[in-house]
This record gives structure tokens, sequence and C-alpha cells, in this order.
């Protein structure tokens, strides 16, 4: 240890070079961290609020699309209500759409058509919770982008009225638009393209998106029997994100970055310490040659590049949470949590040690002659 601070205190400007490109490369992870978790919350934060364990779709669906091409009748709410495990179940329809304010406000809402009194129903924080057909509660999002408690929204190019009754507490968005919940009635006449005063046939009511399906505290669900008796096809919530518009691609591009980042701290951090052990060949060789040991002098270099890590690693967090703190006043989809932030200043600092590591295996190979050679 004594050595690894001597030789940073000496050799400060190029230590100082190199922390310098690690603090970047940290910044870069603390920004593209919040940038996933934000695109994850506007992408399906909508669906991580639902209260369900799993959602059965239309049998051999394409899951990719499942939330656009599902159709499911409502016959098979009541076949999963009778599963065993299964305490609750309930339709579900999910269905995009174009709507614009009395005040003039356009906005493009996602519509949960819900059965009043389910439980899927949500409780606003903010108003009234849906009782009327034309009632809508809103994501506070919406109500951020000029969307008012009280304001009749008008769909296009239906022309079919919507009430804006209540606020949920937390952000409901699906495929980065806001999510409205209504009345299941009206969505079924909304997704058929029922104009107000048209005659409704009653096929309209025997379409639904999915079946929600919520199971008892602690207990599991037999999906493939549920599907078997159903004709559905399930997914757990967490497998319905791939569903939403944009999810994986955007996800796995994010990833893809992440990863390449990560290689790139390695590698940098492997060749700066290469360049370095080769510079010290010969001082090395004279550790040796007075008797330290191969371990010490390993142990000295690991702990310097430890101790250059976590500094320069915590230089750029700081730097990135001060970054990303006045993104997250933007309407930018960005959010900063501290699971995600601390994972990847982890994985940073150990594949950096792992890349310094590779590099001081040269001084298992210097031969303590070398320093009686060097000083003839």
């Amino acid at each position: 240890m004594f050595l690894a601070l001597r030789e940073l205190s000496f050799a400060r400007g190029r230590f100082a070079l190199m922390g310098s490109v690690v603090a970047l490369i940290a910044i870069l992870m603390v920004l593209l961290s919040g940038l996933s978790v934000g695109l994850v919350n506007d992408g399906v934060s909508g669906l991580q609020r639902l209260p369900v364990t799993s959602l059965a779709f239309q049998e051999d669906v394409s899951k990719d699309a499942a939330f656009t091409r599902s159709v499911v009748s409502p016959d098979a709410v009541k076949t999963w209500q009778g599963q065993p495990g299964v305490e609750e179940a309930a339709p579900l329809g999910v269905a995009l759409a174009n709507a614009r304010t009395g005040s003039g406000v356009e906005i493009d809402l996602a519509l949960f058509g819900v059965e009043v009194g389910s439980f899927l129903d949500p409780t606003p924080t903010e108003g009234d919770a849906i009782s009327g057909a034309h009632d809508l509660v809103v994501s506070p999002t919406a109500i951020e982008s000029g969307v008012e408690i009280g304001d009749t929204v008008v769909l296009e190019p239906s022309g079919t009225e919507l009430h804006v009754v209540g606020e949920l507490g937390e952000q409901n968005t699906f495929g980065h638009v806001d999510v409205g919940y209504l009345p299941l009635a009206t969505w079924q006449e909304i997704h058929a393209g029922i104009r107000p005063g048209d005659a409704v046939p009653d096929h309209v009511y025997d379409e639904i998106t999915a079946v929600g399906v919520g199971s008892t505290d602690g207990g599991s669900v037999d999906l493939a029997a549920g599907d078997g008796a159903a004709g559905t096809t399930s997914m757990t919530l967490k497998q319905s994100y791939n569903a939403s518009p944009g999810y994986t691609a955007e996800t796995s591009t994010l990833m893809m970055i992440q990863v390449f980042l990560y290689a790139i701290s390695a590698l940098v951090v492997g060749a700066f310490f290469t360049v370095l052990t080769i510079q010290r060949r010969q001082e090395i060789a004279v550790l040796r040659a007075m008797g330290a040991s191969t371990s010490y002098l390993l142990r000295d270099s690991l702990l310097q590049s430890l101790l250059l890590l976590i500094a320069s690693a915590g230089v750029g967090v700081g730097i990135g949470l001060g970054a990303g703190a006045a993104i997250s006043s933007t309407p930018m989809p960005f959010a900063l949590e501290a699971g995600p932030i601390a994972l990847a200043t982890a994985v940073l600092i150990l594949l950096g040690v792992a890349g310094a590591g590779v590099a001081v295996l040269r001084i298992t190979r210097v031969d303590p002659l070398a320093a009686l050679g060097g000083s003839r």
C-alpha cells in the first residue's frame, strides 16, 4: 500500500489523466442508467401498476404485439376465475387513441378499459373514481401536459366525449403514451369505431384485449392449464412488457451500449496499467531483487488500481447525478434510481480491476536479475 500511495502522489498527472477517462465513463453510465429507467417507466409504467400477476391473451397471438393484436372473448374471464390459485380475474381492454380537450390541448391516450368495481379499477388520488359511462381517470403526466380534472376529452375521429374525473397517484404510461382508465363497455364501443348516436351491434361487447389474472397471496397459478381451459396464451406481467410498443428495441439498444461501455472501461484501464507496468519494469526488478514477493507487488498494484477506480468513479457518478437532476426537469424520459446506478458503478469498478489485474500479471514475469543487468 505504501508504494501504491507514493506512486499515486509522484505521478499524479498521469493518474489524473487516467482518472478523468474513468470519470467520463462513469458519467456516461449514470446518464445511460437514468435514460434506461426513464424509458422503461415511460414505456410500461402503466403495466407495472396493474395489480395482476399475469395476463391471458388470444391463443397463439404474436407475443411482441399482443396488446395490439389480441382479441379474447369475455367467457375466458369466467374460466380463469375458476382456476386453482386464482384469486381474481377481470377483463382488460387496451387501445391507443388521439384526443383533444375542450381547451384545445392535443394528447395521445392509451385507453385501458376495465369493469367498474373490479380489482383492475384504479383508485385516483385526486378527483373521483370511475362511475359514469364516459368517465376517464388519467395519469399525472397527462395533467402535466395540460389536461385538467373536469375537462371533456374528445376522441378523434369518432367524436366520442370522455369526462376527466380523476388523477392517478403515479406515472401511468404505455408505449410512451399517457394511460386513461374508462369503463369497459365504453372502451369496447371506441375500439369498434362506434360513433356517438350509432347503433351498437351486440358482438361489440364480446371482445376484450386480455384477461388480468391475480393469484392468491404467495400462491402460483398453472398458466399452461389455464390457457388450455380458456383457449388463451398467458404471459407473466413482466413478460408482457415486451409486447409494449418499442420496449424491446429500446431496452436492447441501451443494454448493448452499456455492455460496450463496460468493455471499453476494462480495456482502457487494462491498457493504462499495461503501459505503466512496462515503464516500471526496472523498478519492479529492483524491488524483486531486494526481496519483495510477487504477491506483495501484485497486491500493491491492484490496490493502486482500485483506489484510482473508486475515486474516479465517485467523481464521475457525482457529476452524472448533477447532470441527471438537470435532465430530469426536462420532458426527456429520464429517471435516477439508486439501485441501477449502484450496480453500474460496481460493475465498472470490478471490470476495471479485472483489466488492471490482467495487466499487472506481467509483474510475475519480471526477472530480479534484470536489476543487476540494468546497473552495469
